[in-house]
């Protein structure tokens, strides 16, 4: 029979790491979080099961541990139970998630509050690890919370019992297409569940070649962002929940997990920021991160980093992304000393391009594509992701009010994507469009992956033919012999064809996405691929960025919507959707009518009503007003401008 060892190490015994850089830890950053309101004993079993009940036909074993070195385990039979009973010390929702192996079917993981079940979910039969979450459950002080597994017809392993407030927001979706309902309810509580609760224990640089990490620390303001068997999050997978987490209400987690990022791209990391950092908001993980100079470093990530800052202050109107030295100065470095100390190799004339060496990750790779093996001294994805992060630093600093820098960069993301188009990619289309230079100069075409789709989904591709022969090539490569292996590369694409749009083919995607998260992922130590933290992350995101086409911004308490519903789907909606302090129900009718209602705030919106095409007339509230077209990227839209008071619903309608 096999028997199973939990998660990643909570091994008091074991010293706190140092951290393996000091120059990251910046004093002036906030103090560590106080100790969790709902605290587990050794919930990676690594203490041997301390805290934990055991009944006859249990115990914990060391032969086949999800993460660490132990796991505990249910032998087959009826009346077995493994149990920790903990105390709230506070008021607070919870999920609660474990790994969880089975050699058959009939067992039980419950929930118990007081003593009466509240969540309770009966096992599959399913011999590799999957990850289970129950709640939420809401608690008071002094409240008592019993997870339990129960035995059933096969073996039970368990590990990594997990903890997770539940998320500040809770937006729900209604269809007349129950599949996109389904998919939004599963990715929305899934997401949720990798959700740290600040002030826990957990172990430090845990990964595949120390399972127990190096020592323990105290996790701070985070998610999960990247292979659930590490103690971290990385950049790349941050930045691409980053929206899926604001849709979410995580705004805490976006800015901190931002913050750590940008305190770590220091004159030493040459404006670098470290590729992951652990669950504490301080230390790097360590298997990404061997000195100041040898540690994994990707062009894309910190232009990617300032672009997603861009966007949380959208989503959440904190002023911090504006005031927060650290924050700030990371902008700067990135858009102004990062691109002069990385550009040489290539002459690019006037404008500047941030560059790779060509040597592979630990030396700064261009591309987010790590499986090819082209010497790339400039990539695709890290030239689009530069005209975002130069677009989103003249966004930023015309909020802030400095109008010379807003301009500046303004212009330097125009000349970027000017001499894009017309020099760096020339005029190719489809597989002929250049995607990349090597070290030697040479112009890649063909398919790259990242290289090849972050072109599109950046924007940085001129609209017109161009631009959607590219988006057909881009399709009918992921579709054939070029898709990649993993799912969490595949997540993009819903994005690149929304960006284009494409409804209906970033519906297939999503559609695909979904209906993969039952099937083992390619690594088998990260479960199924719906155990990968970007696919319910990037899912909700897509679902309301990308079908429902919201753009928010909370500090200017402005809200821009464009339906972008796919073929059969005659209406979507969502509720509980919070962009800064307010909370709005949105429906769109095809693409001829969205209805807003301003559920709950203090301050009026301006919604800007976007609908594809030139229409004749539209109608507010039954109104007729005159229709005003824009074009934007190359597309033309009826746009109405209306004032929505909190309590108010307002019906736009064009014909």
């Amino acid at each position: 029979m096999t028997r199973s060892r939990t998660t990643l190490l909570l091994a008091a015994a074991l010293a706190f790491l140092a951290p393996l850089a000091t120059a990251h830890a910046d004093p002036a950053r906030p103090s560590a979080p106080a100790p969790a309101l709902l605290a587990v004993t050794d919930p990676g079993f690594e203490q041997g099961g301390a805290g934990w009940e055991f009944t006859r036909g249990t115990g914990v074993a060391v032969n086949n541990p999800h993460a660490g070195s132990r796991l505990a385990y249910l032998d087959a039979g009826s009346g077995m139970t493994v149990s920790q009973t903990v105390t709230a010390t506070g008021h607070g929702s919870y999920l609660v998630s474990a790994w969880i192996a089975t050699g058959g079917p009939g067992g039980r993981y419950v929930l118990r509050v007081n003593g009466a079940d509240v969540a309770a979910r009966t096992l599959p039969a399913a011999a590799n690890y999957r990850r289970h979450t129950l709640g939420g459950v809401t608690l008071a002080p002094g409240d008592r919370l019993e997870i339990a597994f129960e035995s059933g017809q096969g073996w039970i392993n368990v590990d990594d019992v997990m903890v997770s407030p539940a998320t500040p927001a809770d937006p729900r979706v209604s269809s007349s297409d129950p599949e996109i309902a389904a998919m939004f309810d599963w990715a929305k509580s899934k997401a949720g569940s990798w959700v740290h609760l600040p002030g826990t224990q957990g172990p430090l640089n845990a990964d595949e070649r120390q399972t127990g990490g190096t020592g323990t620390g105290v996790y701070a303001p985070s998610y999960w962002a990247g292979y659930a068997n590490r103690s971290g999050y990385y950049s790349r997978d941050a930045a691409h929940q980053l929206a899926g987490a604001g849709v979410l209400g995580l705004h805490a987690e976006n800015r901190e997990m931002l913050r750590a990022f940008a305190a770590s791209a220091t004159a030493g990391h040459a404006y670098y920021p470290v590729w992951a950092l652990n669950f504490d908001n301080r230390t790097p993980l360590s298997i990404d991160y061997r000195s100041p100079s040898l540690f994994v470093r990707e062009v894309p990530a910190p232009f990617e980093l300032v672009q997603k800052a861009e966007e949380a202050y959208r989503w959440s109107g904190d002023p911090a992304y504006l005031d927060d030295p650290a924050l700030w100065e990371f902008y700067r470095h990135t858009t102004e000393e990062f691109v002069a100390l990385h550009d040489g190799q290539k002459d690019n004339g006037p404008v500047k391009v941030a560059e790779g060496t060509g040597r592979g990750i630990f030396q700064g790779t261009a591309s987010y594509n790590e499986q090819s093996d082209e010497p790339l001294t400039e990539a695709g994805d890290a030239i689009g992701s530069q005209y975002q992060a130069y677009r989103a630093m003249a966004a930023l600093a015309r909020a802030k009010g400095d109008r010379a820098t807003a301009d500046l960069f303004g212009r330097r993301a125009r000349d970027l994507k000017a001499y894009f188009n017309s020099t760096w990619s020339g005029t190719g289309s489809g597989a002929d469009m250049v995607r990349g230079y090597t070290t030697d100069g040479r112009a890649l075409t063909g398919w790259g992956k990242e290289n090849s789709w972050f072109m599109p989904m950046k924007g940085i591709i001129a609209p017109g033919a161009r631009r959607e022969a590219y988006l057909d090539y881009v399709d009918a490569q992921a579709e054939g012999d070029g898709r990649p292996d993993n799912i969490e590369a595949l997540t993009y694409l819903p994005d690149t064809f929304f960006a284009g749009n494409r409804p209906d083919t970033a519906w297939k995607w999503m559609r695909h996405i979904y209906a993969q998260k039952d099937v083992q992922h390619v690594n088998s130590r990260q479960g199924t691929n719906g155990d990968y933290p970007e696919v319910s992350f990037t899912l909700v995101a897509q679902t309301v960025q990308g079908l429902m086409g919201v753009t928010p911004n909370a500090p200017a308490h402005t809200l821009t919507t464009q339906p972008r519903l796919p073929s059969g789907m005659d209406w979507l909606s969502v509720e509980d959707l919070r962009i800064g302090d307010s909370a709005f129900t949105l429906r769109h009718d095809e693409d001829r009518r969205s209805t807003l209602t301003h559920t709950t705030g203090t301050t009026a919106y301006t919604w800007e009503a976007r609908f594809p095409g030139a229409h004749t007339a539209v109608t507010v509230d039954g109104v007729r007003r005159p229709a005003r077209t824009e074009v934007v990227d190359g597309v033309t839209y009826t746009v109405v401008r209306t004032h929505v008071a909190p309590g108010r619903t307002v019906t736009v309608e064009v014909r």
